[in-house]
């Protein structure tokens, strides 16, 4: 009998402290919280009801991770054999602040109008050529402005007059193209050192009161020299002196850190250039101008070597 008051007594103790055991271990499952509530450094937010819209929150801008690629395909009429690579020789990154100047202004992240100023000989002054590239990049971008300013029969020499000077200077251009060589290689005494000079004159001038503006370079498309004999019908021959003012163009441009576009390679180079803008019945009679057709394909070419200089500024 004692064991069993004695086991009773025990069990009766036990369960006195139950409730004890009950309040220590609540303590310790709920301390955490209160805890987190004392220590914390800022007040948690209360969750708005999940179909109740916040007042004066701005939405979240999209963020896009796709790159801003534009789809450009170079094109060549049938007739054309044996084209090169249609791209801007740039191996120092010297068009990269226009190009990003166009990125901002297609993203809507820029209402300045990006300037382009273009300048030549008859091939610009017929703006056929020029204000179709203006209008492709308008087409695509937006706030852009192409302005072309072409001289009959000009070579780089006939730009270097002061008042010629200041007037490319007060357009403001962001970048400025000059599309010389036509007529300095129609001379049948070119020089390829009178046309480097020639070319380094205007350039110095042109840096001078442009000193931040990237200078791209362009080559002639081509052209034939005409020949006639006594009594016979006029012939007419590939201008052999268009390579070698080609190559003054592109050797100039690599010792002076200014961009190239290589139409002339574009579109054939010495072996197919000629031909292929004659078997395409793209010149006009005097094969050394073109017909609008020509100068179109020439203004598509151009933007679509800016294009293609875009689309690797923005993958990269």
């Amino acid at each position: 009998m004692a064991k069993n008051n004695t086991t009773g007594g025990a069990l009766m103790r036990k369960n006195s402290l139950l409730p004890f055991f009950v309040l220590v271990l609540a303590g310790i499952l709920f301390a955490p919280c209160s805890l987190s509530r004392m220590m914390a450094q800022d007040r948690i937010p209360v969750c708005p009801p999940l179909n109740k819209v916040q007042k004066g929150v701005k939405p979240l801008r999209e963020m896009i991770w796709a790159n801003d690629t534009i789809p450009v395909q170079t094109s060549f009429p049938s007739a054309f054999r044996e084209t090169g690579r249609n791209e801007i020789i740039d191996s120092i990154a010297l068009l990269t602040p226009v190009l990003e100047r166009l990125r901002q202004v297609r993203a809507g992240l820029s209402e300045d109008t990006v300037r382009i100023v273009h300048i030549g000989d008859s091939h610009i002054r017929g703006h056929i050529y020029p204000q179709t590239t203006g209008m492709r990049l308008v087409e695509t971008f937006g706030a852009v402005s192409y302005i072309d300013k072409g001289v009959n029969g000009a070579t780089c020499l006939t730009f270097t007059h002061p008042d010629r000077i200041a007037e490319i200077a007060a357009l403001k251009p962001e970048l400025l193209i000059l599309s010389f060589g036509t007529n300095e290689s129609h001379n049948r005494r070119y020089n390829s050192n009178v046309h480097y000079n020639q070319t380094d004159e205007l350039v110095r001038l042109l840096r001078a009161a442009l000193p931040d503006v990237p200078i791209l370079l362009t080559t002639p498309p081509g052209s034939y020299e005409s020949f006639r004999q006594r009594r016979r019908r006029r012939t007419y021959a590939v201008n052999p002196r268009t390579a070698t003012a080609v190559e003054t163009i592109r050797r100039y441009a690599g010792d002076h850190r200014l961009l190239v576009w290589d139409m002339y390679e574009v579109v054939g180079g010495k072996k197919r250039a000629c031909k292929n803008w004659t078997e395409a019945k793209l010149m006009r009679p005097d094969h050394v101008h073109y017909l609008p057709e020509g100068y179109i394909l020439q203004g598509n070419l151009l933007y679509q070597a800016l294009i293609k200089a875009y689309n690797d500024y923005v993958s990269h």
